[in-house]
């Protein structure tokens, strides 16, 4: 699909705004490496999920400017009905957002995730996440805010293809 003649009513964002509202500086973990993560894996499984929910609740608090566009786009349902959540934890991992319904998740990369052992990381985390069955979609933080329209229709095709 190409960005060209794509609209925000055809898309059903009527009510986006142009920019959304500044986000906050970025906080604990928003491009961390999985070095960073990894060395915070206990043994003890409990310790490790409340240990997410911490993680991703401050990532929540503090999104990057990306994250915070996409967020206003897919926020309560206004993106063809369909349910989001952000920074959601599945398993050892913290995803950006997902539609647990359609088995979608979108990841939103930074500069970080260019260098060579977070790429490496990022696939071994993509395929892990495949294997639970899930699409992943990646959009860098450029095409979110250059083009947020095209990832959103980006987005609409994957969940009407995956009906």
């Amino acid at each position: 699909m190409s960005a060209e003649g794509i609209n925000k009513s055809e898309l059903g964002l009527e009510k986006l705004e142009a920019s959304p509202p500044f986000p906050p500086e970025r906080g604990l973990g928003g491009e961390a490496t999985g070095e960073a993560i990894d060395a915070r894996l206990t043994a003890n499984k409990s310790t490790w999920h409340r240990h997410l929910k911490g993680f991703s609740a401050e990532m929540r608090r503090n999104p990057t400017e990306a994250e915070n566009w996409l967020w206003q786009a897919l926020r309560n349902r206004q993106l063809l009905g369909v349910k989001f959540r952000r920074q959601h934890a599945i398993g050892n991992y913290i995803v950006d957002f997902i539609s647990t319904d359609h088995y979608l998740i979108i990841e939103v990369d930074g500069e970080v995730h260019a260098e060579e052992s977070q790429a490496e990381y990022d696939a071994g985390r993509t395929y892990a996440l495949q294997e639970l069955g899930y699409h992943i979609l990646r959009f860098s933080n450029e095409q979110i805010i250059n083009g947020l329209l095209q990832v959103l229709a980006e987005i609409r095709l994957a969940i009407t293809s995956n009906r």
